[in-house]
């Protein structure tokens, strides 16, 4: 079969000065995400409390490579996350740098592509160079400053989809280059940049299915589906079989990683999977009212209005598929390849609290800007000035959106309010905003919010365990004892939840009941070291400061930088006059947190004493 290439003269006429432009404007446009910070929506459990990754020594790369933390296997993107804990310690703005830089490199390989397949599908337009320059650039920025993209670009934790996003591009390119030239290093380099995609995040395993689409078109290798049957398309097949092994491979290896929520039935997926469809489309064209979390709903009735008329968009989408098969090939395979690309985030198999995410666009993304370069490039000469004024206020508009949207992403309070702004009755977006109020010391105003995400959610064992916190801080501890009893009910193992409540019951003078439950903590989770600190704090309460340093130590030997254990082990050692133990844990838990007024205070307090005398330190 012959291969379709690029017109004489677009190849010789190869430039990098439009892919560097448009990696400049998407810097541009990302620029208030280098203000941001790390947030209490993943950023918590993947960075500022989690250890594991920190580095790139022999037992970082080792967990990198081993870990399904929180359902994920993603050891490239781990390396790029511990290279930016090397670069910037846990200095948010440098992870943030690395994404907005990533992203911005996927953008210009998204231009590099884009101007091939719009050259291999239109050869006559493209032989206008300048045209074919804009389209492909205009493609590309449509892809990368479009609002959509905030989400995988200004959250840390999505480093996963730039990164992916970038060696699904350099795939394609690869190929495309492999596909022309039948050199074998090409061939190496997209099942090269393949496996590094899938090994940032499985989402990149539709590659398969966009090769076989892509030479349907515009490579014309099997232009039609009697072609695909016959034995002149086994050399595609060939080729594509060993990215389809990779992708199969890294789907089975997705499975044992996720551990997803109770599923829906049949039907109820298909009707979250349209409405999925349904949302993308309109967010592309409007992307108004975005937000960090669409919550499931409460129930899903597949017969319900939203899930009826989200059925007919999907099903006037496969018809378009169909009509323009004949007169437009290139539309109807770029919409075929965006459905397929969006099929591993559609909620066949359910993964977390959403209905739909913004983020889950990013790979499926480029084959509608594609859509909107191939209209530009076409376009009548009459209308082309028209269509490019009407390019260019778009892609502005998009920028000032994009600049806006960032700011959801400064900080936790911006995320949570923004949640509860647009979705009132999110219990997670209730229990966010009210975890930020508390770690603010607003505990009244939390606990209405808390209480607002007990009411309107689900049984929601952190909403109930949270809320006893805060009512604990607010002197309720009678209160708050319910609270945890009913999380620990909700949640099997929480250990938490007890370690919390052997908390409110010290206050309450029941010493028994608190050791238990510490007790059972620890059991429950031998390795949470706030429930060996809460124990030990409780046996110095108690008047046993000797028996609570070997709390602290346990809590000291899961982590190292626990502040919190190194004050009250200083605590514990002054309590036995042990001035000069005690002043070496105040000074390591002020290392941790300069900001500690209260280790300062203590350790004035214990240097004079050990100065006059009577220290007990050996």
């Amino acid at each position: 079969m012959a291969v379709a290439r690029e017109p004489r003269g677009v190849a010789s006429g190869r430039t990098w000065s439009a892919p560097l432009v448009v990696a400049l404007l998407t810097v541009i446009a990302f620029l208030p995400a280098l203000r941001a910070g790390f947030v209490t929506w993943d950023d918590d459990r993947n960075f500022t409390g989690n250890l594991a990754y920190r580095g790139l020594g022999p037992s970082q790369l080792r967990w990198m490579w081993s870990t399904f933390h929180m359902g994920h296997y993603m050891p490239v993107s781990w390396m790029t996350l511990g290279f930016d804990y090397v670069l910037w310690g846990m200095d948010a703005r440098g992870y943030h740098l690395t994404n907005v830089v990533i992203h911005a490199a996927c953008a210009a390989v998204v231009c590099v592509v884009a101007r091939r397949l719009l050259a291999l599908a239109a050869p006559e337009a493209a032989a206008d160079r300048a045209r074919l320059t804009v389209a492909a650039a205009g493609a590309a920025l449509l892809f990368a400053v479009h609002p959509l993209r905030v989400e995988s670009v200004a959250w840390v934790t999505e480093r996963r989809d730039v990164l992916s996003g970038l060696g699904y591009a350099v795939t394609i390119w690869c190929y495309l280059r492999f596909a022309e030239s039948r050199r074998g290093r090409w061939y190496a380099g997209a099942l090269i940049a393949f496996t590094a995609a899938l090994l940032a995040k499985a989402s990149a395993m539709t590659v398969p299915a966009v090769l076989l689409a892509i030479n349907v078109f515009p490579l014309r290798r099997m232009a039609s589906l009697r072609e695909a049957a016959s034995r002149a398309a086994l050399p595609v097949y060939r080729e594509v079989a060993p990215f389809a092994l990779l992708a199969a491979g890294d789907a089975a290896l997705s499975i044992v990683a996720l551990h997803p929520p109770a599923q829906l039935g049949l039907a109820g997926k298909l009707a979250v999977s349209a409405w999925s469809v349904w949302y993308y489309l309109q967010k592309t064209l409007l992307p108004t009212r975005l937000t960090p979390l669409l919550e499931m709903p409460k129930t899903v009735d597949p017969l319900a209005a939203r899930y009826l008329a989200a059925y007919a968009v999907v099903a006037a989408v496969g018809a378009a598929v169909r009509l323009l098969w004949r007169r437009s090939r290139g539309a109807s395979v770029a919409l075929a390849a965006y459905l397929v690309m969006l099929l591993p985030t559609l909620g066949i198999v359910q993964n977390g609290p959403q209905i739909a995410a913004d983020r889950y666009t990013y790979h499926a993304a480029p084959a509608l800007a594609l859509l909107a370069g191939a209209g530009l490039l076409v376009a009548p000469r009459r209308w082309y000035a028209g269509a490019r004024t009407l390019a260019m206020l778009a892609i502005g508009a998009c920028m000032a959106a994009t600049w806006a949207q960032c700011a959801v992403w400064k900080d936790s309070e911006a995320l949570w309010s923004r949640v509860v702004a647009i979705e009132p009755n999110s219990s997670i977006g209730e229990v966010g905003i009210a975890g930020e109020l508390a770690r603010q010391g607003r505990f009244a105003e939390a606990v209405q919010h808390y209480e607002h995400a007990i009411a309107v959610g689900p049984p929601y064992p952190e909403a109930h365990n949270n809320l006893g916190v805060a009512l604990t801080k607010l002197g309720r501890p009678a209160d708050a004892v319910p609270e945890f009893t009913r999380a620990a009910e909700l949640k099997s193992g929480y250990a938490e939840a007890f370690s919390n409540r052997g908390n409110a019951l010290m206050q309450l003078g029941d010493t028994t009941a608190a050791l238990a439950d510490f007790r059972r903590a620890t059991t429950l989770d031998a390795a949470y070291p706030d429930a060996q600190v809460n124990w030990g704090n409780a046996l110095v309460r108690l008047n046993r400061p000797a028996e609570a340093i070997a709390h602290y130590e346990a809590a000291i030997a899961m982590n190292p930088d626990n502040a919190d254990a190194r004050f009250n082990w200083g605590v514990a050692l002054a309590r036995l006059a042990r001035y000069r133990d005690a002043a070496a844990q105040f000074r390591l838990a002020l290392a941790v947190n300069p900001a500690a007024r209260e280790a300062r205070d203590y350790l004035t307090q214990v240097e004079a004493l050990a100065t006059q005398g009577g220290d007990h330190s050996p």
